[in-house]
């Protein structure tokens, strides 16, 4: 049965929290959204985005992963359209992902091939991070990228296909965090036959009104972005990101599926709220219910991922009613500076927490973590 936000209590509850956190120097400044039913029931912001300038609701994030549910979406879309299905092979789309190898780190810390995989990547593979590219023991082969290797997302993809596997596709799961939803990415490019960038604006953004998102924020975009906060020896401080970068020094011209885009907490509680409602937006239907219902699903088995959490496709899905604050199948996702969301359809509830920081990120992050548990006492039979 659904429960309903007390409201009173949830803004009490949470302004202590954060007031807490500022306080402590654990948060340097962020924003926070919270939906029921269609219904914005708390949207403030707290702290600073810089040094100086005091926090704002339309100040822009970076979204590191937040960025994978965006491009399971785009894919979920070519999808529906025909133009590819979950199960097929990524070397249908990208030839030279054919013949890819499995490897193992030996006891000298060297790459060793152990053979060909028997069993193709596929695009359901990619989603759940169940793939083995670049993940697990062998995802330092990440850091052998040179600058050509570097300059979009064609050339990141093409180095992809040259290295190792870190386990057969779908034996085992471990996090892909950039080259998986980058693969994805280029798949989108492929069989759209437009660039990653003009499609999510074209496909996701302008239906919903995610107008201050992007792989490439304008100037006057980049004026709102928040600085990332960090927190050492006891003492807040506050840093620009690199220049031309979103997501730490991966140029913003490498439309990275995985981690590259910037937003804002307002413009991502849209999409959270378009996943609530089962794909659709007002009086459209952007995705088909049932490909919400795929997107929401555990797809990889408990024996290769046991816990209270397993992979939807490209968001986390709790699936076990000993996950504290969230019920089961609650989905959604966090990035590595700290922003989280989920959304919770037996509540009717969407939420968005945005912060940058290079303290306390990630998806075990306390912040996130304290979100889930002041909504979850806020409800009320």
């Amino acid at each position: 049965m659904m429960k309903q936000l007390n409201t009173t209590k949830l803004e009490q509850t949470i302004r202590q929290r954060v007031r807490e956190d500022l306080e402590a120097g654990r948060v340097g400044g962020a924003v926070l959204f919270v939906c029921q039913n269609d219904r914005v029931v708390f949207g403030e912001a707290f702290g600073n985005k810089n040094a100086q300038e005091q926090a704002s609701v339309g100040d822009i994030y970076r979204l590191a992963s937040m960025t994978k549910p965006i491009t399971a979406v785009a894919i979920l879309i070519q999808a529906q359209r025909g133009l590819l299905a979950l199960d097929d092979a990524v070397d249908k789309f990208l030839p030279e992902f054919s013949g890819m190898k499995v490897g193992k780190m030996n006891d000298e810390g060297q790459i060793e091939i152990i053979g060909v995989s028997k069993e193709k990547i596929r695009i359901r593979h990619l989603l759940t991070h169940s793939s083995g590219l670049i993940s697990g023991a062998l995802d330092g082969q990440f850091n052998a990228m040179t600058d050509s290797d570097r300059k979009s997302l064609k050339t990141a993809v093409d180095f992809y296909a040259k290295t190792a596997l870190s386990f057969e596709p779908f034996s085992a799961q471990a996090y892909s965090g950039i080259a998986g939803f980058d693969v994805l990415a280029r798949i989108v490019e492929v069989t759209s036959g437009v660039t990653f960038d003009k499609f999510l604006q074209k496909e996701i953004f302008e239906p919903l009104g995610m107008s201050d998102t992007a792989f490439q924020p304008s100037e006057v975009q980049l004026e709102r972005m928040v600085d990332v906060h960090n927190f050492k020896d006891g003492v807040s401080s506050f840093e620009k990101g690199t220049p031309g970068c979103i997501f730490f020094d991966i140029p913003s011209c490498w439309f990275c599926g995985g981690a590259g885009l910037a937003s804002t907490a307002e413009d991502y509680l849209k999409f959270a709220q378009m996943l609530l409602n089962n794909g659709r937006v007002g009086d459209r239907q952007l995705l088909d219910e049932k490909w919400i219902l795929e997107m929401k699903t555990p797809h990889v088995p408990e024996e290769i991922m046991p816990g209270n959490e397993r992979w939807g496709l490209g968001v986390r899905v709790i699936v076990k009613e000993e996950y504290q604050y969230l019920p089961v199948g609650t989905f959604g996702w966090s990035g590595a500076y700290g922003s989280h969301f989920w959304v919770d359809q037996e509540n009717g509830i969407a939420a968005v927490y945005m912060k940058n920081s290079l303290y306390d990120g990630g998806a075990g992050s306390l912040t996130g973590r304290n979100f889930e548990q002041d909504i979850h006492e806020a409800l009320e039979d």
